[in-house]
C-alpha cells in the first residue's frame, strides 16, 4: 500500500490542523475566489461588449482577466476541498496537471505584461505611428506568443519532470510545485539538469529586463512633455506600472520561498506567503484597471447602474 501510495499519489504536507476554524477559513477563501470569479469576468464581458474598448491596451486587460481565471481555477476548487478534508492526497497526474496549470499562469501573466509594456511604449514614444505598429495583424501576433510561447516552453519542461524517478511523495506546500516534486527525485544529478533546463526554456531574466527598459523609455519621453501631457500618459501607464511591480513582489516570494526550508516558519505565516502567487494578482488587476483607468471605470459604473423604472 505504501508503494503504491508513492507511486499514485503525493501528500500535501502543509496545512495545518484548525478544527472547526477550517470552515471559517473555507467561507473566506470561497469570497476570495467568487471575487476573483466575478470581477474578471466583469472586465472580460465589458471590454468584449463595448465597441469603445475594443483598442489593444483594453484586449490584453482582458487577457490579463482570463489568465487570472484560468490560474485561480487550477488553485481554488482542490484548495477548498483540501480545507474540509483529513487527508490531502493529489494523484499523481493531477498534480502535474495543476504544475502545468499554475506554471503557465505565471508565465502568462509576465508574458501578458510585456505586450503590455509594449503596447504603451509604442503609444507614448511613437504616437504617430501607433495605428500602424499596433494594427489588428500585429495585436494578434503579439496575443499568440504570449500564450503559445509559455505553453510550449512548459510542456517541454513538464515532460523531463513527468519521467523522473521519485522516492517519496510528501510535498511540503498547498498546492503541487515542480521544485518540491523535482527535490523527490532519486537521483540527484537529475535535480540539477531540470533546474538549468527550466532556467533556459523560461528565460525570466529577459521579459523583466524588456519590461523595465519599455517603462523607462516611457519615463523619459514623458519628461519631455508639457506637465499636462505627462500627467495624463503616466496615468495611462500607471496601472500597468502597479500590475507588474505586485506580480514581480509575489513573483519573488514565492521563488525564495520555495527554495527554503519552511518547517522552521509559522506556518500560518508560510501558509499565506505560498498563497498569494496565486490570489494576489487575480485580485488586484481588475481593482486597479477597473479603478484607474476611466474609460474602463465607467463602463462598468453603467452596465452595473440598476435600471430606472417609469
Amino acid at each position: 500500500m505504501e508503494n503504491q501510495t508513492i507511486s499514485f499519489y503525493f501528500n500535501l504536507t502543509m496545512f495545518m490542523k484548525i478544527g472547526h476554524y477550517r470552515y471559517l477559513a473555507f467561507v473566506f477563501c470561497l469570497l476570495i475566489y467568487s471575487f476573483i470569479v466575478f470581477a474578471n469576468g466583469v472586465l472580460i464581458v465589458v471590454i468584449a461588449r463595448e465597441s469603445a474598448l475594443h483598442q489593444p491596451m483594453y484586449i490584453f486587460i482582458a487577457f490579463l482577466s482570463f489568465n487570472a481565471l484560468y490560474g485561480s481555477t487550477a488553485f481554488f476548487p482542490r484548495f477548498l476541498m483540501d480545507l474540509l478534508s483529513d487527508t490531502h492526497l493529489i494523484s499523481r497526474p493531477g498534480c502535474f496537471t495543476q504544475i502545468y496549470v499554475i506554471y503557465t499562469y505565471g508565465s502568462y501573466e509576465l508574458t501578458i505584461l510585456c505586450v503590455m509594456a509594449y503596447d504603451r511604449f509604442v503609444a507614448v514614444c511613437h504616437p504617430l505611428h501607433y495605428s500602424r505598429k499596433m494594427n489588428y495583424k500585429v495585436v494578434c501576433i503579439l496575443g499568440c506568443t504570449a500564450w503559445v510561447f509559455p505553453a510550449c516552453s512548459l510542456s517541454i519542461y513538464m515532460s523531463n519532470v513527468v519521467r523522473l524517478q521519485l522516492c517519496g511523495n510528501k510535498i511540503y506546500k498547498i498546492y503541487c510545485a515542480s521544485w518540491n516534486v523535482v527535490l523527490l527525485a532519486c537521483d540527484q544529478s537529475s535535480v540539477n539538469s531540470i533546474a538549468s533546463t527550466m532556467g533556459a526554456i523560461i528565460l525570466t531574466f529577459l521579459p523583466f529586463s524588456f519590461i523595465l527598459y519599455t517603462y523607462l523609455r516611457i519615463v523619459l519621453a514623458c519628461w519631455k512633455q508639457t506637465s499636462k501631457v505627462r500627467r495624463k500618459l503616466l496615468q495611462s501607464c500607471l496601472p500597468h506600472v502597479v500590475s507588474f511591480a505586485i506580480y514581480s513582489v509575489t513573483l519573488f516570494t514565492d521563488t525564495a520561498l520555495s527554495r527554503q526550508n519552511l518547517k522552521g516558519v509559522n506556518p500560518f505565516v508560510a501558509v499565506v506567503l505560498a498563497m498569494e502567487f496565486i490570489i494576489i494578482p487575480p485580485v488586484t488587476n481588475p481593482l486597479v484597471y477597473g479603478l484607474k483607468l476611466p474609460e474602463i471605470r465607467r463602463k462598468i459604473l453603467k452596465k452595473l447602474k440598476p435600471p430606472k423604472f417609469t
